[in-house]
């Protein structure tokens, strides 16, 4: 079996940039032979948004979390999955579940979105959801249910719902 990562990799150009980003990371890299557990005991789901730092906004710092991102920070089936997994192998205790304002997944319809999709990729997008999110609040409310209520996850895991506003950086609770 060939190891990936000692094998040289084809030269792809458009990545130079992150590449050598990279190189100057691995030069300073400090987590050389961490375990996975989350120092911390924290687990977040949020948005793929780019203007959140799962990380900076609490404070925290590589190797403190276990951080999942999705469109709208929902816990789907796969999130509910490292969840499990989380709070079971990985030392986390608390999970934040994360909206946040102007939120592309909750500002939109699924029909805007489709169209919006489908003009730009000059192909029909009437057939892709996006699992838009009607009521931020009450899907924190549930995504919070869905987490307490699994079996599998300990009933000593504290679970909250929040809010961050991307305009101001702060976080609102609302469960």
């Amino acid at each position: 079996m060939t190891d990936l990562l000692t094998e040289p990799a084809p030269s792809l150009t458009g990545f130079e940039d992150l590449l050598a980003a990279n190189d100057a990371y691995a030069d300073r890299f400090a987590l050389q032979g961490f375990d996975g557990i989350a120092r911390r005991g924290v687990a977040m789901v949020t948005c793929m948004d780019s203007r959140i730092d799962p990380l900076g906004m609490l404070g925290l710092t590589a190797g403190d979390a276990k951080i999942l991102r999705n469109l709208g920070g929902r816990v789907t089936d796969s999130a509910l999955a490292a969840l499990v997994l989380a709070t079971n192998l990985l030392g986390v205790e608390r999970i934040l579940i994360v909206g946040h304002t102007r939120c592309a997944g909750a500002s939109n319809t699924e029909a805007e979105l489709r169209e919006r999709v489908g003009r730009n990729a000059h192909w029909d997008a009437s057939w892709m959801s996006f699992h838009v999110i009607r009521d931020q609040v009450a899907a924190l409310h549930e995504d919070i249910a869905r987490v307490r209520s699994h079996p599998l996850i300990p009933d000593s895991v504290l679970v909250g719902g929040f809010l961050y506003d991307v305009d101001t950086g702060r976080l609102r609770q609302y469960g």
